[in-house]
């Protein structure tokens, strides 16, 4: 009998090709891929990696039995996606494990940090990838160091943490 694969895992069986060519494997740049399976390269700037770990100490200390991480790779129906920030809980991290690597079901939440490379059309399309694989929130952090709240529509502020301020 034949078996379907859904286009999340036949992208995760091409990022399985991607991280294993062993000449992609030092680039020093954010790699995710496009619904077509092409690479996406993001060079690293240092203000996003310190916006970064701020995101991930103040969710770490702001939420209990579960973790933030920075860059974990989703396999999404469009793409590889690779949040900047997530959080999950422990049980949540548990099933995302079982469904492989790339998972194909996303954290609670998901932060993406806006840089010049980005603009709302790519955050829009991001957020509702992130919602289809199963997050509950998204954020965004904008240029300015303002964070944007998203569900199922825009919040005033995180149902998740409630405390996290909405400007970095």
């Amino acid at each position: 009998m034949p078996t379907t694969t859904t286009p999340a895992e036949e992208h995760q069986e091409r990022w399985h090709t991607i991280v294993d060519d062993p000449l992609l494997s030092e680039l020093p740049y954010k790699v995710e891929t496009n619904r077509r399976g092409q690479i996406v390269l993001s060079p690293h700037k240092n203000h996003h990696s310190r916006q970064q770990k701020l995101i991930l100490k103040r969710l770490d200390s702001l939420l209990q039995s579960g973790e933030a991480f920075p860059e974990w790779a989703l396999a999404t129906s469009e793409g590889v996606k690779v949040p900047d920030v997530i959080w999950a809980s422990d049980s949540r991290l548990d099933e995302m494990e079982e469904t492989g690597d790339p998972a194909t079901l996303a954290p609670e939440l998901c932060v993406e940090i806006m840089s010049e490379s980005n603009d709302w059309e790519e955050m829009d399309e991001k957020r509702r990838l992130y919602r289809e694989a199963g997050a509950e929130e998204v954020w965004v952090v904008e240029a300015d160091g303002s964070v944007r709240f998203f569900g199922d529509d825009e919040l005033d502020r995180s149902e998740l943490a409630l405390d996290f301020p909405s400007s970095m």
